[in-house]
């Protein structure tokens, strides 16, 4: 018997050593659930990330991976949808700077250069195999070249991405500061990759309106009681811009987010003579689950002081899907304010190494 044991123990050696070498048990790398939407990305520790949900429909999809602030930013439609902490090329192995384009997707890659370690959830940026994907995260640059990125973020944006997804990898010194330093709104073109950063409103300018810009797509829109800005995007470019006060911003503390649903309000929403009002929802962003689906009234909508004709041109772009951010925080480049992470769609779901 112990003969039989033997040779069937060397035959399994053999048929090992005919296969190759073994893949090992693929890590998993940083925190496995979202950290709350207000959460400041500059506080977010290494394997942090905050993901406030996503749809492919809704818009144009971009990441930017700062290597100055070691985090990457995911935007949908021009809204940030999360934000990560990530680990860069380490010196001798600096990850490049530039536009690339996602040129294939891997969910269970491994490494033909280091020794078949595991990549899991890669999206390759060049052809030499700097890649997005799930790795090591010790807070500071340790690849050799890839973005390392927290194993369920990286399947998050794997399964959020599509071939061919802009990502601009930035660094100060190299790239212009609001793509080295990004906000709550996209600082580049998502489709080209460019700089792009709309003009601030001239003073006494109460609002610009170039729908011109982006002729058809969804709306998103983004309203900062700190700046009292509101900025529309529609396919992922900046449409229009308008003032804002906010009659009470207790009511409007930390950051929100809205979805417009089928149907209108009974009733004329103050401050919004002769326009329809849709119906709206709240949507339950990281750390704010609870309020999800909760409908708001017109007296939350009358909060909002905006300039009548701005209100006039937008109200017909308003349709079942339209998503709205409210944050107590800066959003403009011009401004010192921390980014946050917001959702362009969907509640939160529950429930490659170089």
């Amino acid at each position: 018997m112990q003969g039989k044991w033997k040779h069937l123990v060397v035959a399994i050696a053999i048929a090992v050593a005919s296969a190759g070498q073994v893949s090992a048990a693929v890590p998993f790398w940083g925190a496995k659930t979202s950290s709350p939407a207000d959460t400041p990305p500059a506080q977010l520790k290494p394997g942090q990330w905050i993901w406030g949900g996503d749809r492919k429909t809704l818009g144009p999809i971009a990441v930017v991976v700062s290597l100055t602030e070691q985090r990457g930013y995911v935007y949908r439609n021009g809204l940030l949808i999360g934000t990560t902490t990530v680990s860069t090329g380490k010196p001798g192995h600096e990850t490049p700077t530039g536009v690339f384009h996602i040129s294939q997707k891997d969910k269970d890659h491994h490494s033909s250069k280091y020794n078949n370690a595991p990549m899991p959830y890669q999206q390759r940026l060049t052809n030499d195999g700097v890649a997005l994907h799930a790795g090591g995260l010790p807070g500071y640059p340790e690849s050799h070249g890839c973005v390392h990125l927290p194993s369920e973020f990286a399947r998050l944006l794997f399964e959020a991405s599509n071939m061919g997804m802009t990502v601009v990898v930035s660094r100060e010194g190299k790239s212009p500061a609001h793509v080295t330093h990004p906000t709550a709104l996209i600082p580049i073109d998502p489709k080209t990759g460019a700089s792009s950063v709309m003009p601030t409103l001239d003073d006494g300018q109460p609002f610009r309106w170039q729908p011109e810009r982006a002729p058809e797509g969804m709306v998103s829109m983004v309203i900062s009681t700190s700046d009292q800005r509101i900025v529309v995007l529609r396919d992922g470019t900046e449409i229009g811009r308008a003032r804002v006060h906010v009659r009470d911003p207790r009511k409007l503390a930390g950051t929100h987010a809205y979805i417009a649903n089928a149907g209108f309000m009974d009733r004329e929403v103050p401050g919004f003579p002769g326009l329809k009002m849709p119906k709206w929802t709240v949507l339950g962003i990281p750390g704010h689950g609870e309020q999800h689906g909760e409908a708001l009234d017109a007296e939350a909508i009358h909060n909002l002081v905006l300039p009548h004709e701005f209100a006039r041109l937008l109200a017909p772009l308003v349709v079942p899907g339209t998503v709205v951010v409210t944050t107590d925080q800066r959003m403009l480049p011009s401004t010192t304010g921390r980014p946050q992470a917001v959702i362009d769609a969907l509640p939160p779901e529950t429930g490659a190494r170089r």
